[in-house]
Formats: C-alpha cells, structure tokens, sequence
C-alpha cells in the first residue's frame, strides 16, 4: 500500500512572491512530491506551504525548501507579526495513510539531523518529535524567537537536537516535529446566535467551561458561576466538595484517570493559588480546540473546532455529541464543513460508525463509504464537497485498463496489440471472484437469521474490498510489469559491454515481469479464501453467486500462474526458477483444493 506523509513547512518570508516562489521550485525538483497549499500572509510575513508524498520523497523535498529558504530569506531583516525564529520557522511531518506516527517521528528526526549537519542551522525537535518533554510545545521552543536566540542558544539547557550550539544569523533556528493530522472543522445550526454556539462549543472542546449552577437548563451558560473558596474544593464535574486541592485530586485521579494539577496549569491557573478562581468543568473530547461563531454568508452559527487528533476523538462522535447537545436545548443541527482537507482514515471511520448503527456491512467500495460519510455529517449542507478534492489519501484506481468500461476493456483485449493481455485478464477474473463473495457478505448482514454473524460478515466483506482493490490494481500493474523488458530490448548492442548491460537488464526486467503475476496468483487465492469462508454460512439461495465467485478467483489463478511460467522461460538464474516454480505449484495446489471444497458445498444446495 502507497505511504503517504503531509508537511506543512513555515517560511519566514509572506510579501515577496518570488522569494516563495524560488522555494516551491526547489521543492518540484523532487519528483512524487504534490504541492497542495501555498498560503501567504503579508501581515505576519509568513508563508504557509503544504506538500504530500512518500516517506523518502517528503524527507528530501522538506531538505530542498529549508535549503532554498536559507539561501534567500534573510532573518536579520524580517518583522512580521507572527512569533518565528527561523528562515523556516517549522517544519512538520504528518501521517496520511498507512503510515505510523513513530515513522514520521523518525522521518523528522533524519530530516532534522540533515539539516544541522548540511546546512548549519540548529535544530529543535518538537512536539512527537522531541525527545524530551519539555520541548514538545512549540511556544516554548520558539520562546524568545529569532532575537532571542541570540542568548538562548548559549543556555546548556538550549543546546539544539541537532546542528552546532551557534546562532544562525542568516537562517535564525527551525523547529522540526511530528504531529497529527489537524483538522478543521465547523458544525451547522439552525440560528445565527452566537451564544447558543458556544454554548455547545464550550460543553465539547477540551478546554470545558466554568462550572456553573442554579438555573442551568437547558442553557448552561445562564447558571451561576462556582469558585474555589478557602476549605471549599468543588469538583468541575459532580457534586463532590473536597476541603483542599490534595484531597480534590486524588478524587479526579480516581474518578476520571487524569491529573487535576496538570489540568489547571494547562488552563493557565495556579493549582496552588486557586481561591476565588472559577472551578472548571471538563469538556466531553480531548484533542479538541472550538468556539461558536457566525457566518453572515450562511447566515446561521457554527461550532468552529481545530480536531487536533481525530484518531482519539473522531469526526463522527464530535458531531453526534454536538447533535445531542442541540437536541437537549432545542437546536437542530443541518450538516457539517470542512475547511480544507480530511485525511481518508477519518472518512472512512464515520463511514463505518454510521454502517455500523444501520447494521449495514462497512465492506463497500471506497466511493460508497465516501458517500455514507458525506451524507451523514452533512457534510453538503453549506458547500459542496467533492471527496476527489477534499480527501486526502482516498484511494484511486489511475490505471488506464482498470478505469475503462469492462465492454471497452474486452474490445481493447481483442485488439492486435500484445496488451492488454493475459495477465491482466487474469486480474480482473480475481477481482470479479472476490467482488462475488463480498456481495453476499453484504447482502447476508441485513437478512434474519444473520444477526449474531455481523462481525464474521463485517470481517469478510472488508477482506473480499481489499482483495478486490489490489487485484483491481493489478490489470494495470501487469501490463506495465513488461516495460522494464521492453526498455531493455531496445538498449544498444554494438559491443560486447553493451551486450552484457543489455542481457543483465533484461534478465531483470523478466524477474519483475514474474513476480507480478505472482502475486495475482496469492490474490486470488486469498479471493477463494474468501469464498470459502462465507460459503459456509451463506443462504442456500446465494449458492450460485459463491460458486461463480470461487470460479472467477481460480480461473485468474491458473491464468496468471500461466504468465509467471512463460516468462521464466526467460530466465537464466536457475535458483530463481526453482523457487517460482515451486511456490506456483504449492499455491495452485492450495487453490484446487479450496475450489473442490467451494463446489462441494455449493453442489450440496441444489
């Protein structure tokens, strides 16, 4: 599966456009890299650049646009209103898709290093990044900023992660982290108060709200305000009172799992000075940061809400608790925005959640699940969205076969040209198997009879999309797998060097073409794994479906096992074809046998 990372680099420079401009074009110098965002900001002077790729493509495309900076923005003469403290202010690394957050950590580290060795600049580890906890907040690193560091620099405490312990006149320090994606997000209400806004924004966000009591249903906002008194130590969330903030702590310690002390510092409290300061009640999300605010051109309120990690506090539950607020305060909620991009992950998740409470099967093709998710957040209400725009990661099918008609796929097959040809035929009869099978997952979740089979159909049906998917891929891939050898064929052959470069890539091109199909053959094996599992609990009237679906996946078996043996023909090395020719006869074996078993059981229903 193709990893995919977002960098967000700053660049302290947001007046003159050609300047930006010498940084994007060193950042196009590297290829797979796609620059989605170039936002300047002539107040703050500051540039805001996002670019995606793979993980080598976006550690080596971040090097270029830090390099450039360095060379022509000039720190000693930049004023803007924005805290910075570098050429390249920050530089982050984001997951995107099948990708972790320890491997991005690591891509910043190798970034980061690279760029203390290379050019000089010393750098600052931050946020997932650091590797120690008091330089995870960016403010504090960059506290101080670019005159600042002039000193700060020369504080042991202040050594950089990486690069020499000398200011940087030119280039100032830069600040490379890892973090996950953010997400900015708007919930729609049907007013245009801004206080009924808040008042859900406030119950949501992490930062909570000040406890109040009396007269506060349903607006919460119209109670009294609850403070701390000597001997007088309410808890934010019940009707507990402790008679000092020792004893209050250990009670939130216990009742909630957090650390009470560390929850008033980062409401910028005292815990030890709280007398006569509000009694703060936690918000219903982590990892949230939201204000009500209106919009004259919806001409309705929204809760504005930075996500800043979707993965422990997802879409979906946001706007579901934000519905149930509205709900309790008769509000109604239209729809939700997206201001800019969502990763595919968090689409996906809400397009499963909703499935999930349909008692539908998630297992749909992707464009499905976009729709779910799409029509559930409402995501339409005030804009529209295009999945193909907003969604970063989505999976695409781009190849040329796989995106024809099947009608013009089989004439294009027909045609006098060499491919189209076996393999990819042979990729498609798998994807059609393990369409079949995935269909009567489906179909079977909402039938009676089915209901405490949910997760093994939810299981199936997933696996049968994802084999589908690849093999769907592959009528692409399969005709391409030949290039290397064609590419090969027409290098020159004059001399006896010549000659041997010619056979030796060759040679390689006709290991490539072999292991291609290969993994057709796994695919649909996998697809008649698939049948398998769902022929032994599939409705007798769904029998055929399976059995034509077995049918599929092992006649792209025998096929693309077909090409893996011509083109070992081709080979020289011996041991290589020995191997392949083992491992095709240990798979093709494995897949007669989950046929026979298949047709056995379909067999039995007529």
């Amino acid at each position: 599966m193709n990893q995919l990372v977002e960098c967000v680099p700053n660049f302290s420079e947001g007046r003159d456009s050609a300047i930006i401009k010498e940084i994007t074009q060193a950042i196009e110098t590297v290829p797979e890299i796609e620059i989605l965002d170039v936002d300047m900001g002539a107040d703050t002077n500051r540039t805001v650049v996002t670019i995606i790729g793979p993980p080598e493509a976006i550690s080596e495309a971040a090097f270029q646009a830090v390099k450039r900076a360095s060379e022509v923005i000039d720190m000693s003469k930049h004023e803007g209103a924005h805290p910075r403290m570098g050429a390249t202010d920050v530089c982050p690394f984001i997951p995107v898709s099948n990708i972790s957050m320890e491997e991005c950590i690591e891509i910043a580290r190798k970034t980061g290093k690279r760029i203390g060795k290379e050019l000089e600049i010393p750098i600052y580890l931050y946020e997932k990044a650091a590797k120690n906890k008091e330089r995870q907040n960016l403010a504090t690193v960059r506290a101080g900023e670019y005159e600042g560091f002039k000193e700060k620099i020369n504080d042991p405490n202040w050594k950089p992660d990486y690069g020499i312990a000398k200011f940087n006149e030119k280039s100032g320090a830069t600040a490379v982290g890892a973090r996950e994606f953010l997400i900015a997000y708007n919930i729609n209400l049907n007013t245009n108060d801004r206080t009924y806004a808040n008042e859900i924004a406030y119950e949501i966000r992490e930062r909570g709200r000040w406890k109040r009591t009396g007269n506060i249903n349903p607006f919460y906002y119209k109670g009294e305000v609850v403070y701390f008194e000597e001997g007088r130590y309410p808890d934010g969330n019940s009707d507990f009172v402790a008679s000092n903030f020792e004893d209050l702590s250990k009670f939130y310690s216990k009742k909630y799992g957090k650390d009470l002390r560390e929850r008033y510092i980062s409401l910028g409290l005292d815990p030890d000075n709280l007398i006569g300061k509000p009694v703060y009640k936690d918000g219903k999300f982590t990892n949230i940061k939201g204000l009500g605010w209106v919009i004259p051109e919806y001409n309705r309120a929204q809760i504005s809400m930075n996500l800043t990690n979707y993965k422990m506090s997802a879409i979906h539950d946001i706007y579901d608790a934000v519905c149930e607020e509205a709900e309790k305060r008769g509000i109604r909620v239209t729809g939700s925005e997206i201001v800019g991009l969502i990763p595919y992950d968090a689409m996906k998740l809400a397009a499963e959640h909703y499935l999930a409470k349909m008692h539908k099967s998630p297992g749909l093709p992707v464009p499905d699940l976009m729709n779910i998710a799409i029509q559930s957040l409402g995501l339409n209400d005030v804009s529209d969205f295009k999945a193909e725009d907003k969604v970063l990661g989505m999976p695409k099918v781009d190849g040329e076969l796989s995106n024809r008609v099947t009608l013009d796929f089989i004439d294009e097959v027909s045609r006098d040209s060499a491919a189209p040809g076996g393999g990819s035929v042979a990729a498609l009869s798998g994807a059609l198997g393990a369409a079949l099978s995935t269909m009567v997952a489906n179909l079977s979740i909402s039938k009676p009879g089915f209901e405490k089979m949910q997760m093994t159909l939810t299981d199936i049906s997933q696996r049968g999309q994802k084999v589908k998917d690849r093999l769907v891929k592959a009528i692409d891939d399969d005709t391409s797998a030949f290039d290397q050898v064609i590419k090969a064929m027409r290098m020159p052959k004059d001399t006896e060097e010549e000659k041997l470069a010619r056979d030796i890539e060759m040679q390689k091109g006709y290991q490539i073409a072999t292991l291609v199909p290969l993994e057709t053959v796994k695919d649909c094996k996998e697809a008649l794994e698939i049948c398998h599992d769902i022929s032994k609990i599939m409705d007798d009237s769904m029998a055929s479906d399976v059995g034509s679906g077995a049918c599929m996946a092992n006649a792209g078996a025998i096929s693309a096992a077909y090409n893996v043996r011509i083109n070992i023909k081709s080979i020289n090395d011996s041991e290589f074809c020995k191997k392949m020719d083992k491992e095709i006869n240990e798979l093709l074996n494995e897949c007669k046998t989950l046929s026979d078993k298949i047709s056995k059981i379909v067999k039995k229903t007529f």
